[in-house]
């Protein structure tokens, strides 16, 4: 698993042979986060075959923003075997670092699902991005931009949309330094760290991030959540929501740990 270091254009077949090696089909049911009030007000779950967008609270948190990243394509790749891509600019890695081994193992990700293109524009990677949606070879697919991006704009977002829904894969756009503009997107989310809580004979927490869902296409909107993964079932933990959605009678509140 290691980063290519140019063409904006590049083969697809490395990742092509895994994905027909095991027959993979399409997940179109929602995946579940395993936060029971979150996957109500997502009916069932994050859109397996849509477009999400995860921007980062503040630049520290870039890191976090792709970490949350990781673990919503994980949670595609639990029912579909198809690998995963993760696309981003060249001259950015140092904002959001390299990718570890062991540091995705302890998440429960296999680095060899994981593909990296890291490529020397936005308009590559958004370019190489919709390409491999659109070429249907991927479970999920990682697009890393930073700072405002004109070329992501409504049309190429409706492009994205379109083209996971036809291969069944799941979009996630990762940004940092930006600010939220109309897009296509079905979900949107602020992310930043929470304080992870000890485990038992003070072992080091599990990882926690605070959530805010900025829009929900169809849906209701505004929840701010705390969620932390357990890498041993592959799903999120509730933990605690700060503000639930408006009229959550049927949701079930969490008390804070």
């Amino acid at each position: 698993m290691s980063p290519c270091d140019s063409p904006p254009s590049f083969d697809l077949e490395s990742v092509r042979a895994p994905a027909r090696a095991q027959g993979a089909s399409p997940l179109i049911e929602p995946a579940a986060l395993g936060f029971p009030a979150v996957d109500i007000a997502l009916n069932g779950g994050l859109k397996a075959d849509g477009l999400h967008e995860l921007y980062a609270a503040r630049a520290e948190d870039a890191i976090n923003a792709l970490g949350f990243a990781f673990l919503l394509a994980q949670l595609k790749k639990k029912h579909d075997p198809r690998p995963l891509l993760w696309v981003r600019e060249a001259r950015f890695s140092s904002q959001s670092g390299m990718p570890y081994g062991p540091g995705l193992l302890d998440l429960g990700l296999e680095p060899a699902a994981l593909t990296l293109l890291s490529l020397p524009d936005a308009r590559a990677v958004l370019r190489a991005g919709l390409d491999s949606v659109r070429d249907g070879s991927v479970s999920a697919i990682i697009i890393e931009l930073h700072r405002n991006q004109p070329l992501l704009n409504l049309t190429a977002s409706r492009r994205l949309t379109l083209a996971a829904a036809d291969a069944g894969t799941m979009v996630l756009i990762v940004r940092s330094g930006a600010e939220p503009a109309a897009s296509a997107a079905h979900t949107r989310w602020q992310v930043a760290a929470a304080p992870s809580l000890p485990l038992e004979a003070n072992a080091p927490g599990r990882p926690a991030f605070e959530l805010t869902l900025l829009r929900h296409r169809g849906g209701r909107e505004g929840m701010h959540i705390i969620m932390e993964w357990d890498r041993e079932t592959t799903s999120f933990d509730q933990r605690e929501i700060r503000a639930p959605l408006s009229n959550p009678a049927s949701l079930p509140c969490a008390v804070p740990a």
